[in-house]
């Protein structure tokens, strides 16, 4: 990848540090506070440990920074992507099946491991092959879409079993100061939108919750601040220091059984393969902002083991999947600092606040609702992406195959078509986004593209019938 813009328009290059102690953590800080939200509205939603995937996030990205000695400042955090996936072996067994989900993330860091040794040793054109933009596009679109029931219901309140308009405002607040932010914030303002946005939601929730309070309504009564009551009603040690959140110590909690693996694989195994796509493409948005083709230095091999080995040690200590941040590309795209160090900073940091009781008690008070306005945007982001990539890459719908390949992939998984069989007895489902990746794949390699029809001059009638002389040999 050459440099189209000066390589020096960089304010600190990737193994430069800041001048001053102020600045480093200011620094550190935005990219906090960029990843903060969309990392903790994964386990808010999932109802796993909060503190957990903040900690798996800092000890993720140190990981990958290690992995890629130093050379690709990149933030990993929870991923959004692996939401039904998650939601389905976190259920199995009755509920709180942690062990299935450190299960699920084993099996994506081994994959990742497997296609970075096949990716050094072959290169990336038969992945490109397998999984072409027609395939990936749409797949995300599923992936955005299929969460769209789970946002409108943590939104109304059905979640909790009753429909609250109440909460729907709160909702709708984050939403609109999160589109307004994003919009038409400044510089600043514009990098931690949802930030802004969950705030004015939780501050429009304290609001009704008081009310509720001052009048008795147990209907305005939005927030629940049972999470710090109960932390400081017998203190401890943990109330202040969160020793005790991780998922592998609550792997006996969910009923695991080893019949559950190949509904694990298959929940978890196709989507690896697309946010492999997406680590390729982030990979190569960040090296454009920072001049230097990530996919050959450090190599794409050691920045897929960085990402997979993360997401691995993430399952053990929170159940989430982990992947590349593409708010904090863009704060080190708007900021010019590309400082590997400003990111070691943050991470130690951000294990430091997981660790921190107080504050996320005060996190696990956020509503359902706040996070489900918010998420009208989220999952549509990730929707959007899809169709950004089948634009980015200009694929001809005037094209047939790519118009079947594109509607089943959408059909089948926006509809939710799952495959439920059993093995000696032992129930199995491929979720509907497995089964839409594989229907796509598997049109894609039926329905080749077409050769342009020929003319009809005597140059082109004597390559005719030289090829069919060939096959005829």
């Amino acid at each position: 990848m050459e440099n189209t813009t000066a390589k020096n328009d960089l304010v600190l290059d990737v193994h430069e540090v800041p001048a001053k102690k102020s600045q480093w953590v200011l620094l550190s800080l935005q990219h906090i506070l960029a990843m903060f939200v969309a990392c903790i509205t994964v386990p808010l939603i999932i109802g796993t440990s909060i503190p957990a995937t903040i900690i798996s996030a800092g000890v993720g990205t140190l990981i990958y920074i290690f992995l890629t000695k130093k050379k690709s400042p990149v933030v990993l955090s929870s991923s959004f992507a692996y939401l039904s996936s998650m939601g389905l072996a976190f259920s199995l067994g009755g509920g709180n099946n942690y062990l299935a989900l450190a299960i699920g993330m084993a099996i994506v860091g081994l994959i990742y491991v497997i296609v970075a040794l096949v990716i050094k040793k072959f290169g990336t054109a038969w992945l490109f092959k397998l999984l072409p933009t027609i395939v990936v596009g749409p797949v995300i679109m599923v992936i955005g879409l299929g969460l769209a029931g789970s946002a409108i219901n943590n939104l109304t309140g059905m979640n909790a079993g009753d429909y609250n308009l109440l909460k729907i405002l709160v909702g709708l607040v984050a939403l609109f100061v999160t589109a307004v932010a994003a919009h038409y914030g400044n510089k600043t303002i514009s990098l931690i939108p949802f930030v802004i946005g969950m705030a004015a939601g939780y501050g429009t929730a304290l609001i009704c919750t008081g009310i509720g309070y001052a009048a008795n309504w147990d209907y305005a009564k939005i927030i629940d601040f049972s999470p710090i009551v109960n932390n400081f009603t017998n203190i401890g040690l943990n109330s202040f220091i969160g020793y005790d959140c991780f998922a592998f110590l609550q792997w006996n909690n969910g009923a695991f059984e080893w019949g559950q693996m190949l509904t694990i694989l298959l929940a978890f195994a196709p989507v690896s393969l697309v946010t492999i796509c997406e680590h390729i493409g982030d990979h190569l948005n960040l090296g454009g902002v920072i001049h230097k083709d990530l996919l050959k230095d450090p190599g794409l091999d050691r920045t897929l083991m960085g990402d997979g080995i993360a997401t691995a040690v993430s399952g053990v200590l929170c159940g989430c999947a982990n992947t590349t941040y593409g708010e904090n590309v863009a704060v080190v795209g708007v900021t010019k600092v590309a400082s590997v160090s400003v990111i070691i900073t943050a991470c130690i940091a951000t294990i430091a606040l997981g660790l921190f009781t107080p504050l996320m008690v005060v996190v696990q008070t956020i509503p359902a609702c706040v996070t489900g306005g918010v998420s009208l945007v989220l999952y549509g982001f990730i929707a959007s992406s899809g169709v950004k990539m089948l634009i980015n890459e200009k694929v001809d719908f005037t094209v047939s195959r790519n118009i079947f390949i594109a509607a089943a992939i959408l059909v089948a998984g926006i509809g939710g078509l799952t495959i439920n069989f059993s093995i000696a007895g032992q129930a199995v489902t491929i979720t509907s986004t497995a089964v839409a990746m594989i229907l796509g794949i598997v049109l894609n390699l039926v329905l080749r593209e077409k050769k342009e029809a020929c003319c009809d001059c005597a140059a082109c009638k004597a390559a005719e019938a030289e090829a069919e002389a060939e096959k005829t040999e």
